[in-house]
C-alpha cells in the first residue's frame, strides 16, 4: 500500500477530489494547509506573501494503483495546459499498517 500527500492549490482542490472519485479513489482526507514552495511565496508590489493556501489531500492506494491515481491527480490539479509555479507536489510513501478504529482490526 502507498500514502499518497498532495498539495495542491485550493481552487483545484475540489476537481482533484472529483476526478478521484470518478476514476474509484473514494477514501481521501482533505485538509487545509499553508506554506510555500521554491518560489518562495509571493510578492505583490512591497508586500511578500510567503504562506500560502494550499489543501492538502491524503489517500492510501494499492501498490498497482500508484502511477494512475498520480497521473489523476497531476491532470486535475494541472493549472492550464503547461502548468503554473505553485501548482502542488506530490508525495509518496510505503504504508506499513493500518487499522481500523471502529472494528479494531489490522488491515494490512
Amino acid at each position: 500500500m502507498q500514502m499518497i500527500r498532495a498539495i495542491v492549490r485550493p481552487e483545484k482542490s475540489a476537481k482533484v477530489m472529483k476526478a478521484l472519485f470518478e476514476a474509484g479513489y473514494v477514501a481521501v482526507t482533505k485538509v487545509p494547509v499553508v506554506g510555500r514552495g521554491k518560489q518562495r511565496g509571493i510578492k505583490v508590489g512591497d508586500i511578500t506573501y510567503d504562506e500560502l493556501q494550499k489543501d492538502l489531500l491524503m489517500m492510501v492506494i494499492k501498490d498497482e494503483d500508484k502511477e494512475f491515481a498520480v497521473e489523476t491527480i497531476l491532470q486535475a490539479a494541472r493549472t492550464g495546459e503547461k502548468g503554473a509555479f505553485g501548482d502542488g507536489k506530490i508525495f509518496i510513501s510505503p504504508v506499513e499498517e493500518a487499522y481500523t478504529v471502529s472494528r479494531g482490526t489490522r488491515e494490512l
